[in-house]
């Protein structure tokens, strides 16, 4: 009897463990949610894209000229982030990963060369989603409907 009641407490205190463990993941790891609805969120994503990314997105996410073709430098200029651009055909997770760790990673390639700055350690988890929160907070409602739709697939 005392073996299978130890053997029960030391079966709760793994699956406590292990349930501490999942729950305490941070964003990179767990499904990232945008929330382009919560007015908190998407003000600070506007005052952390103001200081970090318009710079080179642009004011009004507009992107900069002849984003598809690669510059002198061979690389490929900052994209729209507007509904022109390509940024909504991508889920949360994906653009969560190549805000933080760059276009480098997110395809496996190291050699990966982009104008991108890579985000880890620079801006939190929680500064990355309300920047990517308030992009999309920007996109007409269509667009943010088939945004939606996409991340519900996945």
């Amino acid at each position: 009897m005392k073996r299978i009641a130890l053997i029960a407490v030391g079966g709760a205190a793994l699956l406590g463990v292990a349930l501490y463990a999942f729950t305490n993941d941070s964003a990179e790891t767990d499904c990232v949610i945008l929330r382009d609805s919560d007015p908190v969120t998407v003000a600070l994503g506007i005052s952390v894209y103001e200081a970090n990314c318009a710079s080179c997105h642009g004011a009004d996410l507009e992107g900069q000229a002849n984003w598809r073709s690669p510059g002198e430098d061979v690389r490929l200029p900052a994209p729209p982030h507007d509904e022109t651009g390509h940024t909504w055909h991508h889920g949360g997770d994906t653009l969560f990963r190549l805000t933080k760790y760059g276009v480098g990673a997110l395809i496996n390639d190291p050699d990966y060369a982009s104008n991108m700055p890579i985000y880890e350690g620079v801006l939190s988890d929680e500064e990355i989603i309300a920047v990517l929160s308030y992009i999309k907070s920007t996109w007409a409602q269509d667009v943010r409907a088939r945004h939606n739709a996409m991340e519900n697939r996945q």
